[in-house]
């Protein structure tokens, strides 16, 4: 049974924001300065599950970092934006090369850049963090912080609706 009130098994893509969603908040920074992020690996086990089972994810970051782009495809994430200064061009663009209609995404995100692409989505998600502005335009608010286990709080029950969830060998593995 979800917790999210809306008919997951609509949902066909479902696109994250980084920081503040798949990792926390704060982050350390390298002795040059460059940002260093945690992943989740519930996270990161349910995203590539989500891609065995034919969801369609996207990364949409207004950060730059190889690092992330490295881990997210190596799950199997084919659509990884980084630099993305508009989320929404990249998210409409995205929807239609893979043939989505809003109705049938998910857009999570944490922050004021990322109000406008919640706004364009059936289902807008944000952590239980997530600043006061994402928790009023949220249908649902995860009870996970960013970067403690949001992509698998959301793709788990998405895929549970779906009758994807453990449903064959695929599941037992990476």
């Amino acid at each position: 049974m979800s917790n999210i009130n809306y008919d997951l098994r609509k949902i066909r893509g479902v696109a994250f924001d980084v920081d503040g969603v798949l990792s926390p908040s704060t982050i350390a920074l390298s002795p040059e300065g460059e940002p260093l992020r945690m992943v989740n690996i519930k996270d990161g086990y349910a995203m590539q599950l989500a891609v065995k089972c034919g969801l369609q994810l996207a990364i949409i970051s207004g950060a730059s970092s190889r690092g992330v782009e490295v881990r997210y495809r190596g799950l199997g994430v084919q659509s990884v934006n980084m630099g993305a200064s508009v989320k929404t061009e990249v998210l409409h663009r995205w929807m239609e090369s893979c043939g989505l209609k809003p109705e049938e995404v998910a857009f999570v995100g944490d922050d004021v850049p990322d109000l406008p692409a919640m706004a364009e989505v059936g289902l807008s998600v944000t952590p239980h963090d997530g600043c006061p502005d994402a928790r009023a335009a949220a249908m649902y608010i995860s009870p996970a912080a960013g970067g403690y286990g949001v992509a698998r709080d959301l793709l788990e029950q998405i895929l549970r609706a779906q009758g994807k969830w453990m449903s064959d060998q695929k599941a037992f593995g990476w």
